[in-house]
């Protein structure tokens, strides 16, 4: 197995890097004064900003119709982790990794051991009953957590169940759960039972989260199914989490909406009400699409990131929002695109925290729409790229991440390493 990226090819790079990033850290610090903001106050938040890896990000991913697989693709979850510390290494803001059982399952002190070593912890576990295991005895063609049939609820139960046993025994500290129960055709589901049935499924599963742990209930509006979804959207979300506990909050995926529904106001509803457990950050043009963080509409990623820093500077109570990557990575290395993607997430909460949030309340007491808005574009249109670019090399991180992996040929070494993978069938991983 190759090992990580030689730390003399950051340094080789970094030191070819240096003195311009310097100069241009110096020349916005100089800026950001004259706006009363010390960089280097703005330095050390963003360098204790962290977004994790999901697992199978380092995949690559899919279409409905197709999936074209790369070089050097894992073999297994230890492959993974090693891709996940590359990512790592070179940004240093993806310091834990998501697993997704049962595609991650394996023996949790070699996942410890394996995960240490490369200076790794984990997030969030994440539990799969929208597709079938070799192994499992009832399908969830129609149905998992909500299916009529109640054996087939069972074992979806005892599935997030082992998820949590397995979290335990790494060091996570909560499960996501998503369903793709639905219905493809009017009349096949009747909505008000199916409901009820994964509101009882769901309880069975809140009652064995651990009082330190968090549940996160995850919405999508369509897909797999196209008719109707059982947790189809945030308000729907946002039921089961009050129906669940105090222990259960909202996840929101930012390819899960409608186009053009204001997600940053639906992320402001969450933090109002106390229910926002946090994020899968992607992108997307048409529907949910799970391109790179950033790829279509940054600023919405900003304007986001905008109600994150305004509750975390109110001071909200127990605001700890998650964050992570969720992404399909069909046409690019897998590795450049998370790197990009959590940096692409990091730059829009230090453009955040550049906001004058005093201005831009008396803006918006004075009903002054036009200075309002200009006040998020000044922060906005702020290059911070020096900033996260400084961050990452004092925290022994590449200055240009996608630069130093191509110079270290790293995805050439695992591919002599790793078999080629075969293309498949449809997918997003």
């Amino acid at each position: 197995m190759a090992g990580l990226i030689d730390t003399a090819t950051i340094d080789d790079m970094n030191a070819r890097d240096r003195a311009a990033l310097q100069d241009d850290f110096e020349a916005l610090g100089a800026r950001l004064a004259r706006r009363n903001i010390d960089i280097g106050r703005l330095l050390d938040k963003v360098k204790a900003f962290a977004i994790a890896i999901p697992s199978w990000g380092v995949g690559t991913g899919g279409t409905r119709f197709a999936r074209f697989p790369g070089p050097g693709e894992p073999r297994d979850v230890f492959d993974k982790l090693h891709d996940c510390a590359v990512v790592q290494q070179l940004t240093r803001v993806t310091p834990s990794v998501s697993l997704h059982i049962p595609w991650d399952r394996a023996d949790p002190k070699r996942l410890l051991e394996t995960a240490g070593a490369l200076g790794l912890g984990f997030d969030a576990m994440n539990s799969n009953t929208f597709s079938d295991a070799a192994d499992q005895r009832h399908s969830y063609k129609f149905g998992s957590l909500s299916h009529t049939d109640a054996a087939v609820r069972r074992q979806a139960v005892d599935h997030n169940l082992d998820c949590i046993e397995i979290g335990k025994a790494i060091g996570s500290k909560a499960l996501t759960v998503w369903i793709g129960d639905g219905s493809n055709f009017p009349g096949q589901s009747n909505f008000a039972r199916a409901f009820s049935r994964y509101l009882d499924s769901m309880g069975d599963i809140y009652a064995a989260i651990p009082e330190d742990w968090r549940l996160f209930t995850e919405h999508k509006m369509f897909e797999p199914a196209f008719y109707s979804t059982v947790v189809q959207d945030w308000g729907t979300n946002y039921l089961i989490v009050r129906e669940l506990g105090p222990k259960a909050y909202c996840l929101v995926d930012l390819g899960h909406h409608a186009p053009n529904v204001n997600i940053e106001m639906i992320v402001s509803r969450l933090i109002q009400f106390g229910k926002l457990g946090g994020f899968h950050f992607n992108d997307s043009k048409y529907g949910d699409d799970d391109l790179d963080a950033g790829a279509i509409d940054p600023y919405r990623l900003f304007l986001v990131f905008n109600e994150l820093v305004d509750a975390e500077q109110r001071g909200v109570e127990d605001f700890r929002p998650a964050h992570m990557l969720d992404q399909s990575h069909n046409v690019t290395d897998p590795i450049e695109s998370l790197m990009l993607s959590a940096i692409e997430v990091q730059r829009a909460y230090a453009q955040a925290l550049l906001v004058d949030r005093q201005a831009l309340e008396g803006f918006q007491e004075e009903n002054d729409a036009l200075m309002a808005s200009q006040t998020l574009k000044a922060a906005y249109r702020t290059d911070v790229e020096p900033l996260l670019a400084m961050a990452r090399v004092q925290a022994g991180g590449a200055a240009d991440p996608v630069s130093a992996y191509r110079a270290s040929r790293y995805r050439q070494k695992v591919a002599a390493e790793r078999p080629q993978a075969s293309a498949g069938g449809g997918g997003i991983v």
